[in-house]
């Protein structure tokens, strides 16, 4: 079981953990909180997390260095 949701955490672009350690909550909590608000909103913050799981990528990027798409 532990092995799955390794899997699941690191396919879900890891946006629930990275919100999680920044406010100082659980990633668990904050699945949860984004599963309830994405049934009260009818799906918006669905939006939100597709843009926080590009920002995410492209601020690894970014620290990584601009020289990997030169050579």
């Amino acid at each position: 079981m532990e092995t799955v949701r390794q899997l699941l955490e690191r396919s879900a672009f890891g946006v629930c953990s990275y919100l999680g350690e920044k406010m100082g909550l659980a990633s668990s909590r904050v699945r949860v909180y984004f599963i309830y608000l994405s049934f009260l909103t009818f799906g918006s913050p669905i939006v939100v997390y597709l843009f926080a799981a590009f920002w995410l990528n492209i601020r690894q990027y970014l620290k990584r260095g601009r020289s990997i798409l030169w050579d």
